[in-house]
């Protein structure tokens, strides 16, 4: 890759630019900077992934006791994880993270390859998280 060359995904930016302007210096936000990026996993691929036994994944899940003193509690569970073993998708306060999408997914793969201007050291993988909504207080 050459990082002399301006990118789209970095607003026309060139990567040299990047890093020396905003990389762990300051913000930068870029809106639209891959135009009609969609999901590249679906839900249920995301979920199989995660009941592979070959692939990385957590589930956190968040109880709030209720009573006069209520207190928030987390657990940590490591996988693999067959799909029922996962909470409904109606119950509120958890998430799944599957880490290391791109060595399992051509699609994942090739969107990590749009960031190799970022040192190694920085850039290890794509983790993929699903999580439901927060419970209405």
């Amino acid at each position: 890759m050459d990082i002399h060359t301006a990118l789209p995904l970095l607003a026309g930016l060139t990567p040299a630019q990047f890093m020396q302007r905003h990389w762990q210096k300051k913000p930068l936000l870029i809106r639209q900077a891959i135009p009609g990026f969609k999901a590249l996993l679906d839900r249920s691929a995301l979920f199989a992934l995660a009941g592979d036994e070959d692939v990385e994944s957590r589930l956190i899940v968040q109880t709030v006791e209720e009573g006069a003193e209520a207190k928030d509690s987390w657990s940590l569970a490591h996988g693999p994880f067959k799909r029922r073993a996962l909470p409904a998708l109606t119950r509120a306060q958890w998430t799944l993270l599957v880490q290391g999408v791109d060595m399992h997914d051509a699609a994942v793969h090739a969107l990590l390859q749009q960031f190799r201007f970022v040192p190694d050291a920085r850039l290890d993988d794509v983790m993929i998280s699903y999580a439901t909504e927060e419970k209405q207080k």
